[in-house]
């Protein structure tokens, strides 16, 4: 099993920043890809960005790219997401998952997931 702990978020201005980060317990084996995925206007999760502990892979979903940064602690278990340059249409909530791989980490796999946490950027 896989605990997440997710902080940050809040409301910003657009062209602001907020920091999303989440922190993991249990095995580790199942936490080694962790990222973060919002909803979509169809309500399902889309990946926002993601990152492999092994070897470093990062993801980043095209509507974020030059604007979001995902990083890694893996002595804290820990990974962020820096949000820069928030733009309304990125009011959403957050969802930090671990999976064992990053092929895994997702919908319909045996992703581990938090509870979500909303981020609101206002124009």
């Amino acid at each position: 099993q896989v605990q997440l702990l997710e902080s940050g978020g809040g409301s910003a201005p657009a062209g602001g920043s907020l920091r999303l980060s989440c922190t993991a317990s249990g095995d580790a084996r199942n936490f080694v890809c962790m990222g973060w995925f919002r909803l979509t206007p169809e309500n399902a999760r889309e990946r926002v960005a993601s990152i492999d502990g092994q070897f470093g892979y990062t993801y980043l979903n095209r509507a974020v790219k030059g604007r979001f940064t995902i990083s890694r602690d893996s002595t804290k278990n820990t990974i962020d997401l820096q949000m820069n340059n928030l733009q309304p249409e990125d009011t959403n909530t957050y969802f930090c998952a671990a999976a064992p791989t990053c092929p895994t980490l997702g919908p319909g796999h045996n992703a581990f997931w938090g509870r979500g946490t909303q981020v609101t950027v206002s124009s």
